[in-house]
C-alpha cells in the first residue's frame, strides 16, 4: 500500500511540474541553419536518394531503412521551409511550392515503407518537379546558361605544369 502512495505522489508531482511549465510563453520555431544549408545538407541528399533509386536500389533491410529515412527527411524538410522566417517572396506561392515537396516526400516515404521500388521510380518526376517549380520562381538564373559557357575559347592556353591541372589551385 505504501508503494502505491509513493507512486501516486510521484505522478501527482510530475503532473504539477508539467502544469507549472505550461504557464510560460509558448515556444516558437527558431531556425538554426540557412536556406542554403538546408538545401545542401538535407534536401539535396534526401531528394537524390529518391531520384537515383533505380541505380541505387536497396538490397537489404538496412538500405531500405536508410531510404525510408531520406524520404521522411525530404517530406519533413518541406515543413522546415514552411516556417514563417524562411518564406521567400510571396507567402502563398512559397507555401504551395513547399507543399509540392512535402507531397512528393510523403509519397516516397510511404513507398519506401512498403519497399515498393516501382512506386519510388514512378515518383521521380514528382520529386524533380517539386524542386524545379520552386527554383524557377526563386532563383533568377536557374536553368539558364551561365556566362562562362558563352565566353569565346582562349586563343592560346598556357602550358600545364606537371602535377597541376590547368586553371587549378596555385
Amino acid at each position: 500500500m505504501a508503494r502505491k502512495i509513493v507512486v501516486a505522489a510521484l505522478v501527482a508531482g510530475l503532473a504539477a511540474a508539467a502544469a507549472a511549465r505550461d504557464d510560460g510563453p509558448v515556444p516558437e520555431p527558431e531556425p538554426i541553419g540557412t536556406m542554403s544549408e538546408l538545401m545542401i545538407k538535407l534536401m539535396y541528399p534526401a531528394s537524390d536518394a529518391i531520384l537515383y533509386v533505380e541505380s541505387r536500389a536497396p538490397t537489404n533491410e538496412v538500405e531500405w531503412n536508410e531510404l525510408q529515412a531520406q524520404a521522411l527527411l525530404l517530406a519533413e524538410s518541406a515543413n522546415l521551409i514552411m516556417m514563417p522566417s524562411r518564406v521567400v517572396g510571396d507567402r502563398d506561392e512559397w507555401m504551395r511550392d513547399a507543399r509540392l515537396m512535402f507531397d512528393a516526400g510523403a509519397a516516397a516515404y510511404e513507398a519506401a515503407l512498403e519497399q515498393d521500388l516501382d512506386a519510388l521510380i514512378a515518383l521521380n518526376e514528382q520529386v524533380y518537379m517539386s524542386c524545379v517549380v520552386c527554383h524557377r520562381r526563386t532563383r533568377p538564373d536557374y536553368g539558364r546558361n551561365y556566362k562562362r559557357f558563352d565566353d569565346p575559347p582562349a586563343a592560346a592556353s598556357p602550358p600545364v605544369e606537371e602535377g597541376r591541372a590547368r586553371n587549378g589551385p596555385r
